[in-house]
């Protein structure tokens, strides 16, 4: 029997998840003083919002004087999640994530205080959600 090619929704075009990881002492190559009056970095994560957390990756990462491509990707992207309380999801054009990713490359792209990036993830490693069975009687 011939298998049939699952059907699946994508949930998030043009979007970049920065899978993020709690930093022991604070963020690294930073001053330490994220971690020493906040508690543990891993604390530091769950009690801020999403939102917070890309505001402080966005300012981060507008410094970067010497690559105004970089700076002016990152002030194009927009918040879109915070999911698990390690996936910072962003969204913005194809261009300037595509910086954003170069940036990672080159190990340029720096974390929001108190996390260090471990990936960074596009639209094919965001979710796609498997349409129900119900649907295949849908004639369409």
């Amino acid at each position: 029997m011939p298998r049939r090619a699952e059907r699946c929704l994508q949930i998030a075009p043009h979007s970049l998840a920065i899978v993020l990881d709690a930093a022991a002492g604070g963020r690294p190559g930073g001053d330490g003083a994220d971690g020493a009056c906040a508690g543990p970095a891993a604390e530091l994560g769950r009690h801020r919002i999403g939102y917070e957390i890309f505001a402080d990756f966005k300012r981060e990462n507008m410094q970067h004087f010497w690559d105004r491509r970089a700076t002016a990707a990152v002030a194009e992207t927009f918040f879109l999640g915070w999911i698990d309380e390690q996936v910072l999801l962003v969204q913005g054009k194809e261009e300037h994530l595509e910086v954003l990713r170069q940036g990672w490359a080159r190990r340029s792209l720096k974390p929001p205080s108190g996390f260090h990036i471990k990936c960074l993830g596009g639209d094919r490693f965001l979710p796609h959600l498997p349409l129900e069975s119900s649907w295949d009687g849908v004639a369409g």
